[in-house]
């Protein structure tokens, strides 16, 4: 979209409320394309949308009005979030990155933003994981998924499931095609991850099979079981994305916090120390193993193994999942 007007006008030219005004700048600077980033950006935009429009924020819902200390500011409520353990230290920084990108789509310039995320933050995000994944114990995880049947969350027990047999993001196990993996796991004996994935990465150009064992058929079965009627996902027909997560995955998120589960990504890590554990027939290092010492070859293999199946580009991104070469 062409802005509405001139820059010098509110938000920009990008129209009356902040919250368009964003995702309209992005897909300008990227052109229309690069659909799976300008999502993310967005997402993350409205996140700071949501607090300046809330008690601790400014109260802007204009663009102009958003100086370099408003974002300090920003990073400060994102900072206490963090101490709180209500926002992974990550999130953080990947809001602050882009809130400080779509300000320069919106500006056109560099001037109004946060110089150093982390810095700002006064925390530097790890890639390596330092404690042990929770959810590993398969019999832990069906009583979280007990506690959201009892709680009338049955897709949540779905997503539960999904994220602990197959690796999938939360995204992945809401918008997944249920009937095709399905029928992959029953002709193929695979499964390829493709609806919902991170970056844009889907298709033919990026393919993500996942070998399919009884948990995952279980998954997909209980999945498909509680799906909405005429809904090939988790996602009702007149249900978007974002009234999911604001009805059903907030919800759950308590249950999980009282089951000491930090969050569904923590399934996630504990279905690559499994795929570890299969792989090299060790423990992953961060349950104490030491195949690193002993095989580098085969730890290799196993770290791109599962960078593939997780859907990371980097191997090195698998080290915070399930630890460090030590």
């Amino acid at each position: 979209m062409a802005l509405v007007g001139r820059r010098d006008r509110r938000n920009f030219g990008y129209g009356r409320q902040l919250s368009y005004a964003g995702p309209q700048a992005l897909k300008d600077l990227f052109g229309g394309g690069h659909h799976g980033t300008v999502k993310a950006h967005s997402d993350r935009w409205q996140a700071f949308v949501r607090w300046c429009r809330s008690e601790d924020g400014p109260g802007f819902n204009d663009a102009r009005q958003i100086d370099r200390q408003t974002l300090l500011d920003y990073a400060e409520h994102l900072r206490h979030l963090v101490e709180r353990s209500d926002l992974a230290i990550a999130t953080a920084q990947n809001r602050l990155s882009s809130v400080n990108r779509t300000m320069a789509a919106l500006r056109g310039d560099q001037y109004v933003k946060v110089p150093s995320p982390s810095t700002a933050l006064r925390k530097q995000r790890t890639a390596i994981r330092t404690t042990t994944p929770q959810g590993q114990d398969r019999e832990h995880v069906m009583r979280i998924v007990d506690a959201f049947c009892e709680h009338q969350l049955a897709r949540a027990a779905a997503i539960a499931q999904l994220a602990r047999a197959t690796g999938m993001r939360l995204r992945e196990a809401i918008l997944a095609d249920l009937p095709r993996l399905r029928r992959e796991a029953e002709q193929l004996g695979r499964i390829n991850i493709q609806d919902g994935t991170k970056g844009g990465r889907s298709g033919a150009s990026a393919p993500r099979w996942v070998r399919v064992d009884d948990p995952i058929r279980e998954s997909l079965e209980y999945a498909e079981r509680v799906s909405p009627n005429g809904s090939r996902n988790l996602l009702a027909s007149h249900e978007s994305y974002r009234d999911f997560l604001n009805n059903v995955v907030h919800s759950a998120r308590d249950i999980l916090h009282a089951h000491n589960i930090k969050g569904f990504h923590e399934l996630r890590a504990a279905y690559a120390c499994e795929r570890y554990e299969q792989i090299t027939q060790h423990l992953a290092p961060i349950n104490g193993g030491s195949c690193y010492k002993l095989n580098r070859h085969l730890d290799q293999e196993a770290r791109t193994q599962i960078s593939y199946e997780l859907g990371h580009g980097r191997i090195d991104v698998v080290s915070a999942y399930i630890g460090g070469r030590s």
